[in-house]
């Protein structure tokens, strides 16, 4: 019962940063996991970074430890994605989905685990 929407992407300079939100309707949000991935022309479907549905515990692509930051908010309904010194190589759809369980390691990144996505939002990083 858990629909999602991105928002917050936008054009910006290499260096800069970015706030998406993936917001939920439906009362039972905070019994999902929820996961950010992209995928940019040409490429496959990325993983970008996964929260447990208490936010005790975070996951994140190697390539964007330390610079991406994903929170949530269940009073809100609302899962965030902080992107810091965002690069060219960051242009990107950006979408979320949720899961019922999300246990860590490797897993968190299996995108066939993850469903009800959102239509995405697009992040454009210029050099």
């Amino acid at each position: 019962q858990v629909q999602l929407v991105e928002s917050g992407g936008g054009l910006v300079q290499a260096g800069d940063s970015l706030r998406l939100s993936c917001a939920a309707s439906g009362r039972a949000f905070s019994t999902y996991a929820v996961g950010w991935f992209r995928q940019a022309p040409g490429k496959e479907r990325e993983f970008v970074a996964a929260i447990t549905r208490s936010g005790d515990r975070r996951y994140y692509a190697d390539s964007m430890k330390g610079r991406f930051t994903i929170s949530r908010d269940n009073a809100e309904n609302t899962v965030y994605l902080q992107m810091n010194s965002l690069e060219p190589e960051d242009t990107a759809v950006y979408y979320c989905g949720v899961r019922r369980i999300l246990v860590g390691g490797s897993s968190a990144g299996d995108g066939s685990a993850y469903g009800n996505w959102g239509q995405g939002t697009q992040v454009t990083v210029s050099s």
